[in-house]
């Protein structure tokens, strides 16, 4: 029976009315993505966000390591969030201050403790180590603050060693031990093991905190908790250094589908914040990352679609809907569509074609795929107003004139004129660019009717400062429907603006 997980009875007693606490690292983790730097105004908004998703920590920053990124840290610990607000620190006096600073709810001190980062990094003893981890323990906690501690590298850490500076922490008074997969070499069974032994040897709260190397710290966060871990450390989209972390989306659901486990997290929003955060950091995410990625709930291949349109949960995990994680279903049109797929589609937008004309329709859309083409919403109308002996998708919106004036101390400004169901308009409009101007005047054009870009993607067909912009948008309407339309032109404003009126008039011909 799918959708069930089989435990020995030992690790089924475990899986009782449990609730995992989420603790997440995104705001520190991003920024240590090579190239990537997030600006305070940004963080801010992130921190809200996180707090709305509903996690229990936010690791808001590392205070010491510059003026920026102190200031975030204080101004995301003054906001009121629910969330508590974690700083990072060495095992420093002056990288901690820097953290009480900024008035955190909690402190987390690491140190390395593997035999190769202790002594290649820090030069330390193995006693003197353990000292210096108690003593800035004890120096947290005398000045009333929470305090997770870290043995950086737990995992190739020596594990009596390990145990000892575990309970030598514990008995300074430190509320969590973290356990870092710092270089991601753990599997899933030795991830069991370590944390169940630990657990066994020093009776504490842990945290696991995994990284991505060999692509296994999701699988390995999992394991961490289902062996005794209470919390888990992850990151928005699993963004992080080197391969990144633990994602926190892919982690929640399977500990909340899959083992039933609780947390506190608000799944509906997972893929409105991945969408920020891939906005404000500028890592794209693939389209076939799990839960939130465009293709997650993306259907194409006719039995897939058959099976999806009869019952979602033939094709899909059925535990996990996309109306859990603000996803919406998506049947694609291509050359694997079936006549399932392309009626559903047709009859959405008022269009009943006969079974012979549905045929035809879709020999059409496979020919338009077999030639390598990524086929839209919008292309599926006009080969089926074609088939059915009509003129194509209703141009509610024709173009006749398109300005732009953009420069290094010009706001950029555009001005559209069209024929809007016959009679002429004019509208102007400014944005950040040339093409966010353009789209602007064109929605002011179209008055009261309400448009939402669900997506905007630009490429170009061919190399060289000549090469064709191809522009793919999908826009959504009041009522909820949405299509997608595309538009070629070797002017980037001119291919977005065609884009955005072809989707603006197939969703006129859908009404």
């Amino acid at each position: 029976m799918w959708g069930v997980v089989f435990y020995t009875p030992e690790q089924k007693n475990r899986t009782e009315s449990r609730t995992v606490t989420i603790f997440d690292t995104t705001l520190r983790d991003g920024e240590q993505t090579p190239g990537v730097t997030i600006p305070v105004e940004k963080k801010i908004e992130i921190a809200y966000q996180l707090d709305k998703l509903g996690v229990d920590a936010i690791e808001a920053g590392f205070p010491i390591s510059s003026p920026g990124d102190k200031e975030a840290v204080k101004r995301i610990a003054g906001l009121g969030l629910s969330s508590d607000i974690c700083g990072l620190a060495r095992s420093v006096k002056k990288d901690i201050d820097a953290c009480m600073d900024c008035d955190v709810d909690m402190v987390h001190v690491f140190i390395p403790t593997s035999d190769i980062q202790r002594e290649h990094t820090i030069r330390k003893t193995r006693e003197e180590t353990l000292t210096s981890a108690v003593d800035m323990v004890e120096y947290i906690k005398s000045h009333g603050f929470k305090c997770m501690f870290s043995p950086m590298d737990a995992t190739r850490t020596d594990f009596d060693y390990l145990v000892q500076i575990s309970k030598a922490v514990k008995n300074a008074g430190c509320d969590i031990v973290n356990i870092p997969d710092t270089v991601g070499v753990m599997v899933p069974t030795a991830t069991y093991r370590l944390v169940r032994d630990l657990c066994d040897r020093v009776d504490m709260k842990y945290d696991m905190h995994c990284h991505n190397d060999f692509g296994l710290a999701n699988a390995n966060s999992i394991t961490a908790v289902e062996a005794g871990t209470s919390q888990v450390q992850v990151t928005i989209n699993g963004i992080g250094e080197r391969a990144g972390n633990a994602s926190l989306a892919e982690v929640v659901m399977a500990l909340t589908s899959i083992y039933g486990y609780k947390t506190n997290i608000k799944t509906e929003y997972l893929t409105e914040t991945s969408k920020m955060v891939e906005r404000y950091t500028g890592v794209k995410m693939p389209p076939t990352l799990p839960i939130v990625g465009d293709n997650a709930f993306s259907h194409e291949s006719g039995i897939h679609t058959q099976g999806v349109l009869e019952k979602a949960a033939t094709f899909e995990p059925g535990i996990m809907t996309p109306e859990m994680v603000g996803q919406k279903r998506r049947i694609v049109l291509g050359k694997h569509a079936g006549k399932h797929a392309v009626l559903k589609y047709l009859e959405n937008a008022g269009i009943c074609p006969t079974e012979e004309q549905l045929l035809e329709i879709l020999a059409k859309i496979k020919e338009i795929g077999d030639r390598g083409k990524t086929v839209t919403d919008a292309d599926l109308y006009v080969v089926a107003s074609i088939v059915l002996g009509k003129r194509g998708i209703d141009e509610a919106i024709q173009l006749s004139e398109v300005s732009v004036m953009t420069g290094n101390r010009v706001t950029p400004t555009a001005v559209i004129r069209a024929n809007i169901n016959g009679k002429e308009m004019i509208a102007a409009g400014t944005g950040v660019g040339p093409v966010d101007a353009a789209l602007g005047a064109v929605e002011k054009i179209v008055g009261d009717s309400k448009f939402k870009v669900q997506d905007f993607n630009i490429e170009a067909i061919s190399g060289g400062s000549e090469s064709l912009a191809k522009v793919t948008i999908t826009l959504e309407n009041e009522k909820g429907r949405t299509v997608t339309a595309k538009s070629a032109n070797a002017d980037i404003v001119m291919a977005s603006v065609e884009a955005l009126v072809n989707a603006m008039n197939a969703l006129f011909t859908m009404d």
